[in-house]
């Protein structure tokens, strides 16, 4: 066990060696370290990126200068210690490490030496996502699950059986007899979805604790709770994507399936297994696995597991066999990793930002660090609440991360590092922009910005205004909108169509195409649909759904005046909060007179789009989208539903006739099944209503 000033050293010492080479003796300590943090505490200190460049480090130093390799080195191992809390069980085969490459020259080299150990012009590979879970070993006998282990190190592992029982995926029986295996070891990942994951942490929050890390922790943690059934709440799901040992059944030969590894995966499916099959590709050659691993990152988060890589795998077993393996790794086996997701550095700062609707936002600052392709140093903490749950301080090294939606977040403050020097965030009871008094409304998280003349405010929902979604001006983007309204060019919606070109074409950078082409942008943008001028115009809580559904409902966009809070209300998909909304925005003096100034300036208000209603075969129903459609864009779909007649909601209600689920849907399809009314199908089933 190491001491709180044992691992601030360590730490210190671990960012040196990130910068710059440092001696073998503390490349191994920190290695040791590391292992210890992840493996046995299941709180790592750095990324699994960080962690890789020090230990080919060290594997670099020890093959230029092998007399100092010793036998307890981390190189030498194939993995780490174990939890004493479980009984150890041997694996039939020990579960190697892979060895890592991070770009296609590493690919290629590996490929060389394959084909030089084999003596082969070219090798069949097997490419396959590599998940970002925590490993298990299963063995069956005659044909059911005997034992379940944790990777451990790698020789032995931790019998987790009885947990592993819990997850619904992993069979608890299979016929393996019909493929004439008597007795098989198989290897996988257990791993949350990235939906389940979300949703845990949000019970967890409701109940006043601690939200998990990320999806890998919070499957490596729940292999080792002492109650099963705690386990079992938390939705896990196994892949099993390798088979490791097989012993035939007397009398029977084995199946040919077994001859390769993408036949072996085919046979798991085919037993009931989850495994990364349909993601699988047999490639001939190098330069095919490189291309598949390059596009394979581009979609990697429209999965719903997280993943971090790509392996690949020499294809025939025997081939397999033949190359052999190292202490650390397979010979015939590689993974490819993707760009870092996460990464540590210091928070070094927070600012108080004001969004359009007056919210406030605390912004982390932190050291410049390097993820995903980009360098990071803001970081939205969301809410006070956010803050408190998670207590990051300033001055605290934090663990970042650049997920699926690429929007960088903080993970965690590593509080064991903590020198007593770090400083609680304390939120502004002012303004930052306009020092009017904050407020926060009964019901929210976050403090507001009450004065709709706050400079910030006013930049904030010109931004969102000229933005695509909304009115669509090209050419005019936030930088524009900042540096007009800094020169006093600009001052608020109305102003984009006022704007002194003859001023712009002083600035630097502004031609005259650039003019031309901004002057074009906003004189077209007069012309856009009601439903762009209701979505730009910003009124709080309305979206683009709810913004169609109130441009079907009027003439002009004045009409919204003479409505009532209950005639509001009346209309699909708008609730109480959503009419409060609306009904405000159209009582404010102020916004009436800008909307009466867009008018006069050009600006259509009127519902030129209006029509007969559709009389299809979905006439009149309700329809709502959750999760990844198989076959269809989401887009795609709703404009399947309106053409045919239904109407589209933007959220779960009394009102909602069908729910369309995809794959890895939500907290839309838990609320469906509460409301009880709600149909719920699927693409398929919704294919078949308009055929």
């Amino acid at each position: 066990m190491y001491t709180k000033e044992q691992t601030q050293k360590l730490q210190s010492v671990t960012k040196k060696l990130l910068k710059e080479p440092g001696s073998i003796n503390d490349l191994r300590d920190v290695l040791r370290f590391h292992e210890h943090r992840y493996y046995v505490l299941d709180e790592p200190l750095i990324s699994d990126f960080e962690y890789d460049q020090l230990y080919k480090n060290l594997e670099k130093i020890e093959a230029e200068t092998p007399e100092l390799r010793t036998p307890d080195s981390p190189t030498q191992r194939v993995g780490n210690s174990l939890n004493k809390e479980f009984v150890t069980v041997p694996h039939l085969v020990p579960m190697l490490s892979l060895d890592n490459s991070y770009n296609a020259d590493d690919l290629i080299e590996w490929d060389k030496r394959a084909k030089k150990l084999i003596n082969a012009d070219n090798i069949e590979y097997s490419a396959e996502p590599k998940f970002d879970g925590a490993s298990i070993s299963l063995i069956y006998e005659n044909d059911i699950l005997v034992r379940g282990a944790t990777r451990g190190d790698g020789v032995a592992g931790d019998d987790v059986t009885t947990n592993l029982k819990q997850i619904k995926s992993i069979p608890l029986s299979a016929k393996f007899s019909d493929y004439g295996i008597q007795r098989v070891e198989i290897r996988g990942e257990v791993l949350m979805t990235r939906q389940s994951f979300k949703n845990y942490n949000q019970h967890l929050i409701e109940q006043g604790l601690a939200p998990l890390a990320n999806p890998r922790n919070a499957a490596s943690g729940s292999l080792r709770m002492k109650d099963p059934m705690v386990v079992r709440k938390r939705s896990l799901e196994a892949i099993l994507y390798h088979i490791s040992y097989v012993a035939k059944s007397p009398n029977k030969k084995l199946d040919k399936a077994l001859d390769s590894h993408s036949g072996a995966l085919e046979m798991l499916l085919q037993l009931g297994f989850k495994t990364p099959a349909k993601q699988q590709e047999v490639l001939k050659g190098i330069e095919d696995v490189v291309d598949f691993c390059n596009e394979f990152e581009k979609k990697r988060d429209n999965l719903p597991y997280e993943i971090d890589g790509i392996v690949i795998k020499v294809n025939n077993v025997e081939l397999q066999q033949r190359m052999g393996s190292t202490t650390h790794h397979p010979r015939w086996a590689i993974a490819f990793k993707f760009k870092a997701r996460q990464a540590t550095s210091k928070l070094i700062n927070v600012e108080f930002q004001v969004g359009r609707t007056g919210s406030i936002t605390p912004v982390a600052k932190i050291e410049p660090v390097h993820i995903g392709g980009v360098t990071v140093t803001s970081i939205s903490l969301f809410n006070p609440d956010v803050v408190k749950e998670k207590d990051v301080r300033i001055g605290d090294t934090v663990l970042v991360e650049r997920a699926g939606d690429v929007i960088p977040y903080i993970v965690k403050p590593l509080t064991e590092l903590r020198k007593g020097t770090e400083k609680k965030i304390v939120f502004p009871k002012n303004c930052p922009v306009c020092d009017d008094e904050l407020v926060k409304p009964e019901g929210e998280a976050v403090l507001r910005c009450v004065n709709i003349n706050c400079e910030a405010q006013v930049i904030e929902r010109i931004i969102h205004f000229v933005s695509k979604d909304a009115m669509d001006i090209k050419s005019f983007g936030s930088a524009n909108v900042v540096k007009f309204f800094e020169l006093d060019l600009l001052k608020d919606i109305p102003g984009i169509y006022t704007l002194d070109y003859e001023k712009i074409s002083e600035l630097e950078g502004f031609g005259q195409k650039s003019i031309d082409n901004l002057k074009t942008a906003i004189e077209n943008s007069k012309t856009q649909p009601l439903h762009r001028l209701i979505f730009g115009l910003g009124i709080r809580y309305v979206g683009e759904t709810t913004a169609k559904t109130l441009a079907k409902a009027v003439d002009h966009l004045l009409d919204f005046e003479k409505f009532s809070l209950e005639e509001l209300q009346n209309l699909e998909d708008v609730g109480i909060k959503v009419a409060g909304s609306i009904y405000q925005f159209f009582h404010l003096e102020d916004n009436i007179e800008m909307i009466k100034k867009l008018e006069k300036l050009g600006v259509n208000l009127k519902n030129t789009n209006k029509t007969v209603e559709v009389d299809g075969k979905l006439n009149q129903q309700t329809f709502l989208f959750t999760g990844s459609l198989p076959t269809l864009k989401r887009s795609d779909a709703e404009e399947m539903v309106e053409k045919n007649g239904g109407k589209l909601l933007g959220s779960v209600s009394s009102k909602l006739n069908y729910l369309v689920v995809g794959e890895d849907a939500g907290s839309k399809l838990d609320k469906a099944k509460k409301v009880g009314t709600i149909k719920i199908i699927s693409e398929e089933e919704f294919l078949k209503m308009i055929k």
